[in-house]
């Protein structure tokens, strides 16, 4: 572990020597994570990209990519895409990237059930901006947004998240 990593508890996530109040799935932290079970899974996982609203935010880091209007998440295991990003109009069940509130203006992809799916595993698992202080999630990791914003802005390609 480095400092560059992210270590997340039920109580919270440490980061570069300091701690941010965080939430996690409605269920806790589980070693056997299943699609829609609220749970957020344990082990180590890489944060894949960073993705963000630049007509919210700014390029929170140089390797940020933009969620456009039409960029969506594939959550149903009987689409082809399972847990890969994809763009509307899209046949299977979904989740948008591009909310109407800012729970997703920075979106931390992990590699969880990443790149190549296993059905019924559970789709994307993304640290993201929290709906209120510690309001569990579905199974991502939500923080405050300015708290999430100063985490991103001193990532490196190469953190990681351990989630215990």
């Amino acid at each position: 572990m480095s400092s560059a990593d992210l270590n997340v508890t039920k109580w919270g996530l440490h980061f570069a020597g300091r701690f941010f109040p965080a939430s996690i799935g409605k269920t806790g932290i589980t070693a056997n994570k299943r699609e829609g079970d609220n749970a957020t899974p344990s082990g180590n996982h890489k944060i894949i990209s960073v993705l963000y609203r630049p007509d919210r935010v700014r390029k929170p880091c140089d390797w940020a990519k933009t969620i456009k209007p039409y960029d969506i998440w594939s959550d149903d295991v009987k689409d082809p895409g399972y847990n890969m990003i994809g763009k509307l109009p899209h046949k299977y069940n979904h989740e948008l990237l591009r909310r109407s509130d800012p729970l997703y203006d920075i979106i931390l992809v992990t590699d969880w059930n990443w790149p190549i799916a296993v059905k019924g595993k559970g789709s994307a698992i993304f640290i993201h901006s929290w709906r209120r202080p510690r309001y569990p999630t579905e199974g991502c990791i939500a923080l405050a947004p300015h708290h999430l914003l100063w985490i991103t802005k001193r990532l490196t390609t190469s953190s990681k998240v351990f989630v215990k």
